[in-house]
């Protein structure tokens, strides 16, 4: 597993599974870009022999108290293998060198797997979106976790970290 900054060059094969993934709410490529050169976030690609299988954003403005999980998403086939998770990691990672204390994303409520993926990284729900993922009118479950608590939690063993 590679994880490494995106660039301006990564953005075809970003969009490429942005559209496999969300395909009737995927960003546009225009707004992807504009993410990846931002200075107030940090976007990963995940490489898989030397092909790019996934990526991840977080906005999270340098001193700023509070960041943003902008998107994970990874290939169908990689799905399941721990990727997602250490994706994430690395982006709650990115938040807490710039400073922030809590990180908030958006999960669709029909996506039960992306749900308990969070949870078991330590985020709660706070509230709901409803009918916010257009057009499917799907409600945003709407999660926060605190950065210091997750510092506090115990390291997991190896083998439920590839999970």
């Amino acid at each position: 597993m590679t994880l490494r900054s995106a660039t301006p060059a990564d953005l075809d094969a970003i969009m490429l599974i942005e559209n496999r993934s969300f395909p009737s709410d995927a960003w546009s490529a225009e707004s992807m870009a504009a993410e990846l050169v931002s200075p107030h976030g940090r976007y990963l690609v995940d490489e898989h022999d030397g092909v790019i299988i996934g990526y991840g954003g977080v906005r999270a403005l340098q001193g700023s108290a509070d960041a943003d999980i902008q998107t994970i998403a990874l290939d169908a086939d990689h799905r399941g293998t721990g990727r997602g998770r250490a994706l994430l990691r690395a982006l709650l990672d990115a938040a807490a060198e710039r400073g922030a204390r809590e990180v908030f994303l958006e999960v669709r409520a029909d996506n039960p797997s992306a749900e308990g993926l969070y949870v078991s990284e330590g985020f709660e729900e706070i509230g709901r979106r409803p009918h916010y993922y257009q057009p499917d009118d799907v409600d945003a479950v709407v999660m926060r976790v605190d950065l210091r608590r997750r510092a506090m939690r115990p390291s997991e063993p190896a083998k439920e970290a590839n999970a």
